[in-house]
């Protein structure tokens, strides 16, 4: 498939699954510790210590720095193992709703943004205030603080998760909000040969950048393509643009949008939703803003069940 269409310098199909193969190899070359902080409880936040066997969890692969997350094995048999990504706020977020329901449930923040002693402030931007994440990964597709270390960080503790007795294996999901749920839409075209089994993607980030004349969640693309030209930026843009990924999506896709949302423009998740060739579900919410909606872990549940 050439994604050119949608921006001249895009790469084809087959620069983005050569990214991928190259991404989940470099990740695999970095085993992940993950050390248990048992029942630490963080302070910064409403403590998350009230599932059965919840634990707070500091990963850590060498050369990067320490990350968190959330871990609530299933009880019983083994049982599918689900993962929830962060907005690009970087918050930790517990869902007790999808953990009850018995999935082994991970929920990541990669890059050390968050610590259980607050936000590491001085990784921000020090001009935007921002996580320089989006606007590195402009200069760099391969840089260690742009997506491509991000999702080193998050592939290695997925393949941890996936070494507990609890998990099936072979069967993983993904879901999330804003950049939670652009996120999780690579991450399922990331492990679609190794167990995705459907994505759930409320208002996602992450999207048709062309679309959103640097809008939005998207004003600070500029700053990127300032530093290394339009030609290399829009290239790198490409492999963390969900739609370069939409002939790798051949699992089950959930969408939501706001029509109201000036954050993740409706066009950019209306675009990704009508390109998709697989079984999938747009929810669009009639004059809602952007931000987590309640409907959608109704969405997502039902999703679970049907698919994980």
């Amino acid at each position: 498939m050439n994604y050119q269409h949608i921006h001249p310098n895009y790469p084809d199909a087959a620069d983005v699954d050569g990214w991928i193969d190259a991404l989940y190899a470099a990740a695999c070359e970095m085993p992940v510790t993950a050390h248990s902080l048992g029942g630490y409880g963080y302070h910064n936040a409403c403590g998350p210590m009230h599932m059965h066997r919840s634990a707070l969890i500091r990963f850590s692969q060498e050369g990067m720095r320490p990350f968190y997350g959330m871990w609530h094995p299933a009880m019983g048999s083994p049982r599918p193992l689900v993962v929830h990504l962060p907005g690009y706020g970087s918050e930790l977020s517990t869902h007790h709703d999808v953990a009850a329901s018995n999935y082994n449930l991970l929920e990541l923040v990669p890059m050390g943004y968050w610590t259980p002693d607050g936000f590491a402030d001085e990784l921000r931007h020090p001009k935007t205030g921002t996580w320089p994440v989006l606007t590195e990964s402009v200069i760099d597709r391969h840089g260690p603080e742009s997506y491509w270390g991000w999702m080193i960080n998050a592939i290695g503790a997925i393949r941890w998760a996936m070494t507990q007795s609890s998990v099936l294996p072979e069967r993983v999901s993904f879901f999330g909000t804003s950049q939670g749920g652009g996120t999780a839409l690579l991450l399922g075209s990331i492990f679609r040969e190794h167990g995705t089994r459907c994505v759930c993607a409320d208002e996602p980030f992450l999207t048709n950048y062309p679309l959103t004349n640097f809008t939005g969640a998207y004003n600070i693309i500029p700053a990127g393509l300032e530093v290394v030209g339009e030609e290399i930026g829009w290239n790198n843009l490409g492999y963390v643009d969900n739609m370069c990924h939409a002939h790798r999506m051949t699992y089950p896709v959930l969408l939501t949008l706001g029509t109201g949302d000036d954050v993740c423009p409706p066009p950019t998740i209306r675009a990704l939703f009508d390109t998709l060739d697989t079984d999938k579900m747009l929810f669009s919410m009639r004059g809602r803003g952007h931000g987590h909606q309640f409907e959608f872990i109704r969405h997502v549940l039902t999703y679970l069940e049907l698919y994980a």
